[in-house]
């Protein structure tokens, strides 16, 4: 970066290196965001980074290519209007901002001398925009929100509680609810994110925001819908003394999704989700509704102790700490596709 002062401020500017580095993807991620603000409002930086970018040979035919796209869909767009829009440039084009023009807005009734009509109010209309905002942000969360792993969701969560008032089960039913509970999230983590799960993968992934920013942000999503869901559907079951309370799964729940991601970080999200459900399936799920009826209720009473007590939660949050780290140091290599 170069820095030069004016007016009492510093303001800093893109280098040769700093942008051939931003062209080569080598340039961490808080320092591209920077970049691409930056060049928002400076023109010669602008070039700059655009120069270094074009020297690139894998990078210069596919701008070429969307360039050309977007002036093909702009014509598309314009050619049935009843008035062409004029293509002007606004003032005098200085230096590297040479062959940049904007289109100014096509003339209007008013500027022709006839009466304008009264604009149409569009305030009814802000709540229709803001509901499709939201629409567009929940379908944007991630694909976990938008498939089977949802439904499985509910299905455990309204199973649990008509298992356990519908077929008279009872208070047995907790045990089970929590035995299977930690490894929900991992399904809906391991379905948002990875090139076997998202068809937009290698576009995100080539975004600053993309790596692990929007893998952390969809693991929110997923744990935002997941743990009211079944938090809630164990509190709605009968509770009895001596065992673990509706809450008992939520640190190993966080425990393992963290470990997924962390694994995650060496074999790519769906390897590392399905490796620890797997895990645990094997060593808790699978024993207790493999047995029969009566011998699986106890099954499930005798893996409570996985989750009740104070020694239990304080390993599970040891080891939520230590997956927290890892995956703090693995960081990056979320930035690069996944191969496997």
């Amino acid at each position: 970066m170069t820095t030069t002062g004016g007016a009492g401020m510093p303001h800093w500017h893109v280098s040769e290196e700093l942008a051939g580095r931003y062209a080569a993807g080598s340039v961490p991620e808080t320092d591209a965001w920077s970049v691409e603000k930056h060049v928002e409002t400076c023109g010669g930086c602008a070039a700059r980074l655009s120069a270094a970018v074009r020297v690139r040979p894998e990078t210069g035919a596919v701008l070429d290519g969307v360039r050309a796209g977007v002036l093909a869909a702009v014509a598309a767009e314009a050619a049935p209007a009843k008035k062409p829009v004029r293509v002007a440039a606004r003032g005098p084009v200085r230096g590297p901002a040479r062959g940049l023009v904007r289109l100014t807005a096509p003339r209007t009734a008013a500027a022709d001398g006839a009466p304008a009509k009264k604009p149409v109010p569009v305030a009814p209309f802000r709540f229709a925009g803001a509901a499709t905002r939201a629409g567009r942000l929940l379908w944007a969360a991630g694909p976990a929100l938008r498939g089977s792993w949802l439904v499985a969701l509910v299905l455990v969560a309204v199973g649990a509680v008509a298992l356990a008032y519908g077929a008279g089960a009872g208070e047995a039913v907790r045990p089970l609810l929590l035995v299977v509970a930690p490894v929900l999230p991992l399904a809906g983590v391991g379905l948002s994110y990875g090139r076997h799960a998202d068809p937009m993968y290698e576009i995100t992934a080539a975004t600053p925001s993309g790596g692990l920013r929007l893998l952390l942000t969809r693991t929110a999503a997923v744990l935002v819908l997941s743990i009211p869901a079944l938090t809630l559907a164990g509190a709605a079951l009968p509770a009895s003394a001596g065992r673990p309370g509706a809450a008992a799964w939520l640190l190993p729940g966080l425990a393992m999704t963290l470990a997924a991601l962390a694994l995650g970080s060496y074999v790519g999200c769906r390897t590392g989700a399905t490796s620890i459900a797997v895990a645990w399936a094997a060593a808790v799920v699978l024993p207790v509704f493999a047995a029969s009826p009566p011998a699986a209720l106890a099954a499930a009473t005798g893996a409570a102790r996985y989750f009740a007590g104070p020694a239990a939660q304080a390993a599970w949050a040891a080891g939520a700490l230590v997956c927290a780290a890892l995956l703090a140091v693995r960081r990056r290599s979320f930035d690069h596709l996944e191969t496997l």
